[in-house]
């Protein structure tokens, strides 16, 4: 009787000493928390594409430092330097090819897509909320000690790659079906054939006002064809302005 209640008492004071938070990681959480949540709304609410990819890139650094906070040195390195880093290349690189300034599109590319994707929206918040209100009630807290004996990196790779080989190779299919889908949504038709050069200067010689661009190292302030382009000392570049204009009372 008295090792039994001697084993109890072990397992409150070992359980106990795992759910204490020490005062270092309940600062950290409470400060790095709220600006995962902020970056997160403001990423979404964002109307600028460069701002909100900025607001993604403090996000995701937030989630680096949870992990490290839970003993996973390898995920929030992971975290870090792929997502945060390569990734958000990535995002930006597309944004330099789409342009900052294009409009987006309202019309629905397939029909019925944004039903479609509010009812999986809450199907996920759910979902989510199940899982996590199953763990609070029914798991109990444990660290990480077993699971880092062998090293965190062999660790996460033998739960990967026998425990979960599953999902990760269906989270690996769903990835890709995302990346393909991503193209096929994007891709724009081209319906008529693209002017060439020759085309180009053509038209613009048999314009109104055939007057050539400034070269190179000049800088224009205006888009009157009558004032001439400035170069870097701010005296007017001779033979930017058509000779037509040079004559002009702005000239």
């Amino acid at each position: 009787m008295i090792g039994l209640v001697a084993a109890h008492a072990a397992d409150a004071a070992a359980q106990a000493a795992i759910t204490h938070t020490r005062t270092g990681e309940a600062v950290t959480f409470y400060v790095f928390a709220p600006l995962a949540v902020g970056t997160a709304l403001a990423m979404v609410f964002m109307r600028n594409a460069v701002h909100a990819a900025l607001m993604l890139v403090l996000n995701l650094f937030c989630v680096a430092v949870f992990y490290a906070m839970q003993d996973a040195p390898f995920l929030a390195a992971v975290q870090a330097i792929v997502y945060a880093g390569a990734i958000m290349i990535l995002f930006l690189f597309v944004l330099m090819l789409v342009g900052v300034d294009s409009s987006d599109s309202l019309l629905e590319t397939i029909k019925g897509q944004r039903l479609a994707s509010s009812i999986l929206g809450v199907g996920f918040v759910a979902l989510l909320v199940a899982t996590i209100g199953h763990a609070i009630d029914h798991a109990s807290a444990a660290n990480l000690t077993d699971a880092n004996a062998d090293g965190n990196v062999q660790g996460i790779g033998k739960l990967l790659f026998t425990t979960y080989v599953i999902p990760f190779e269906a989270t690996s299919a769903l990835l890709i079906v995302a990346a393909v889908g991503a193209m096929v949504l994007g891709h724009r038709e081209v319906l008529e054939p693209r002017p060439s050069q020759a085309e180009l200067m053509r038209a613009r010689l048999h314009g109104p006002a055939p007057a050539a661009h400034s070269g190179p190292g000049v800088f224009a302030d205006h888009d009157a064809a009558d004032r001439p382009a400035l170069l870097p000392s701010g005296v007017p570049a001779p033979g930017s302005v058509y000779p037509e204009y040079e004559e002009g009372p702005n000239a």
